[in-house]
């Protein structure tokens, strides 16, 4: 799977049971009907909804929400059909918001905006998307919304004691079978408390619902700007409703056909390369971090930290917040620290590591406000409802192996050529012990006239798929921001050069004449 970007970092908490949530279906109230075509029978009404916008705090102590109003954002539940096959049935909202145009005379449409993850927000993008767009964001609606289970919408929680499933089957067979034993349990979990459910947790039940968004904003077409995920649930979107779009941007592009619960196994030498990259710049600051003044020595480190923790748990922190954290663990907080190559990324991943480095060494340690966080992120329950609907999109879009030992010599052939992460990309997880999904993945059948951003250091979704999808989609046309290790570019990287061919794309509607690449 692929963690959320840095754009979608922020996790609405929800407090509603999805029992509930279900039970009663919200009122749909007839509306004079939008030009926007249909997409099926049956799914007039929720087409023709009318939406009700109003302020987006939920409450005096809704930090977001009270942002969003005071930036002039509107905010509305959008009512889709749990079962796109029976949508007299059950029902879902999912919540959206809305940045009005205000250059009405020169407005070009709506834009939808998806932060990735799966299961990252994008409710609270909308200011600074226009930030972003600079001169152009003024001629768009700028709609972020929070996909079915995800955030402000209908909430799926599967009750997790972790905030991933994302760990790494560390240097042992014993470590691997207690991953086995979690990654089942977790499963379980989900099908115990969410069985009615899961069966319509997937990407093109997600592109459904947008292609509703759409007609209940009365458009056409609408316009889309998809980072990581969001790019591979664009591209579905075009596939499953081609003609619908004005102007669409995938930045981290993934190619479609690669999409699964393993996806990361393709990123596994990116990864590697961008630690070692990271390694050489951490041993120009030895006088900072202490973790070696070469890169090979700083990389001795690492391993040396893994292996520490495979002999004994490390106790990171102080009481009452302190942390236990083996060799299934290090290797994570290892490959969340490289998705960016600028300077803060790397002082933040060089402070873990030497908080890391002092544990392995048994010395007491003392953790950042931004290391804290992090840590009650992966290892505590805190962020359940996060991973749990991440899981379900993954796992409701594609087929893993069942059997744990197709993944056990996975990782014991990966362990020379990536000795910090093979075991990670290639350890089971919790599709392992999912239902089969109901619907066959997404084939790319139509081309579609987007733009493609991508870094060709990218760790997480790789160029390479990148160029792939490019090759898939004939009409469109490809920006490569050259040698950066970066996920996510566009307004995060702030790289002027990916930014302005962007917005002219944004501002105009065209393409380049031909694919082009940026400096770093």
């Amino acid at each position: 799977m692929i963690h959320p970007s840095p754009a979608a970092s922020r996790t609405s908490v929800v407090g509603l049971l999805l029992a509930a949530c279900l039970g009663t279906a919200p009122t749909v109230t007839a509306a004079a009907a939008p030009t926007a075509s249909r997409s099926g029978a049956g799914l007039d009404r929720y087409h023709d909804q009318h939406l009700r916008w109003g302020t987006c705090a939920k409450s005096p102590d809704d930090t977001m929400g009270r942002d969003l109003d005071k930036a002039g954002v509107q905010c509305a539940d959008v009512v889709v059909p749990l079962d796109y096959a029976d949508p007299r049935g059950r029902t879902l909202t999912v919540a959206i918001s809305r940045l009005k145009a205000t250059d009405t005379r020169h407005r070009i449409g709506s834009i939808l905006l998806n932060n990735g993850g799966p299961g990252g927000t994008a409710l609270e993008s909308p200011p600074e998307f226009r930030t972003w767009m600079k001169k152009t964001g003024p001629r768009y609606d700028i709609i972020g919304f929070d996909p079915r289970f995800v955030g402000r919408s209908t909430p799926l929680d599967c009750g997790w004691s972790v905030g991933t499933s994302f760990f790494s089957a560390g240097l042992s067979r014993a470590v691997f079978e207690r991953q086995v034993a979690l990654q089942k349990g977790l499963a379980s979990k989900c099908h115990a408390t969410n069985s009615s459910v899961l069966p319509h947790i997937n990407t093109r039940n997600t592109a459904r619902d947008m292609d509703v968004i759409r007609g209940a904003l009365g458009e056409k077409k609408i316009s889309y700007f998809g980072y990581s995920y969001g790019s591979y649930l664009g591209t579905v979107y075009t596939q499953m409703f081609p003609g619908r779009t004005d102007r669409m941007v995938l930045d981290g592009a993934i190619d479609p056909r690669k999409f699964s619960p393993r996806l990361l196994q393709e990123s596994v030498g990116e990864n590697e390369r961008a630690l070692a990259e990271w390694a050489t710049w951490a041993a120009a600051r030895h006088e900072t971090y202490g973790l070696g003044r070469t890169r090979t020595e700083v990389l001795a480190t690492i391993d040396h930290v893994i292996k520490a923790s495979a002999h004994g748990p490390l106790t990171v922190g102080t009481a009452p917040a302190t942390f236990q954290l083996d060799d299934s663990q290090v290797p994570f907080l290892l490959f969340a620290g490289v998705d960016s190559d600028t300077d803060t990324s790397r002082a933040a991943l060089g402070e873990q590591v030497a908080v890391l480095a002092r544990a392995a060494a048994g010395q007491p340690t003392r953790l950042s406000p931004r290391f804290a966080e992090t840590l009650r992120f992966a290892m505590t329950g805190e962020r359940s409802p996060t991973a749990s609907v991440q899981s379900a999109i993954v796992c409701g879009d594609g087929v893993a192996p069942r059997d744990p030992e197709v993944y056990w010599r996975d990782i014991e052939r990966s362990r020379a050529a990536y000795p910090r992460f093979g075991a990670l990309v290639n350890n089971i997880g919790p599709c392992a012990f999912w239902d089969r999904p109901r619907e066959e993945p997404t084939q790319v059948k139509h081309d579609a006239k987007v733009l493609i951003v991508s870094a060709t250091g990218d760790p997480r979704t790789t160029h390479k798929g990148a160029v792939a999808l490019h090759g898939l989609l004939p009409s469109s046309k490809l920006i490569t921001l050259e040698g950066a290790n970066r996920h996510a570019i566009y307004g995060l990287y702030e790289n002027a050069c990916i930014d302005s061919k962007v917005n002219h794309h944004l501002a105009t509607g065209k393409l380049p004449a031909h694919d082009q690449v940026c400096p770093k």
